[in-house]
């Protein structure tokens, strides 16, 4: 019993159109091998399926330029004089850009002016004006945000420093607690910050002479 004519219709449902694109896909690669190796024909396939996969089949004695060549001969059609007329057309508007803009850098750096009439030189004396405007804000705003960031280094140094003498009087006036009458202990020495030391002791012994006595009738000045 023969198979059943097949309805040629879209397959609605993706599975089984997917399925069926797989099969007959390589079937047709099968017969344009089969072409190749009997017939000696040269075959091109390109095929895209309905997801947009690409697959291609080429014969092994020649290229996928050689296959376009030979049909733009066969037929007579120029299949790339439309996009290199599109090329070239592209290239000579970014040529020409290019030329105008290289001139209007030479104008800003002093070159070319002799061809400018006077509206020309007036309108290229507004954009230099507008340009070293927006050159002196951005500087101005760069001074500042130096300046801005050099003093919160300074009172941040400040903080620190501020900090660090009171640590240091506050260490002292600890030390004094210690001292004896007549001279101070050689360990209170090593426990003062390097820098210290002499502080210290200009004060022990500011604190340790005996106060000036000015006596009655005379101008002699005498310790107590």
């Amino acid at each position: 019993m023969g198979r059943g004519k097949i309805e040629i219709k879209k397959i609605e449902n993706a599975t089984n159109r997917q399925v069926t694109y797989s099969k007959r896909r390589n079937g047709l690669f099968k017969k344009a091998q089969e072409l190749t190796v009997l017939c000696d024909a040269k075959v091109s396939l390109i095929m895209f399926s309905s997801t947009g996969k690409f697959h291609e089949f080429l014969s092994p004695n020649i290229s996928t330029k050689g296959v376009f060549d030979l049909y733009q001969k066969a037929t007579g059609i120029d299949l790339w004089n439309s996009h290199y007329e599109r090329m070239d057309e592209n290239y000579r508007r970014l040529k020409e850009i290019n030329k105008k803009l290289r001139r209007e850098i030479r104008q800003r750096m002093g070159g070319d002016l002799n061809e400018l009439n006077i509206k020309e030189l007036q309108a290229l004396e507004a954009k230099m004006d507008s340009s070293l405007l927006a050159i002196r804000e951005r500087k101005y705003h760069v001074i500042k945000t130096q300046t801005d960031k050099h003093k919160k280094k300074v009172r941040n140094l400040e903080e620190r420093h501020a900090n660090l003498v009171m640590d240091l009087e506050a260490k002292l006036d600890d030390q004094d607690g210690i001292v004896e009458t007549g001279g101070y202990y050689e360990s209170t020495m090593g426990l003062l910050p390097t820098g210290a030391s002499n502080l210290y002791a200009l004060r022990l012994y500011q604190n340790q002479q005996p106060p000036l006595v000015l006596h009655h009738g005379t101008n002699d000045l005498r310790l107590a």
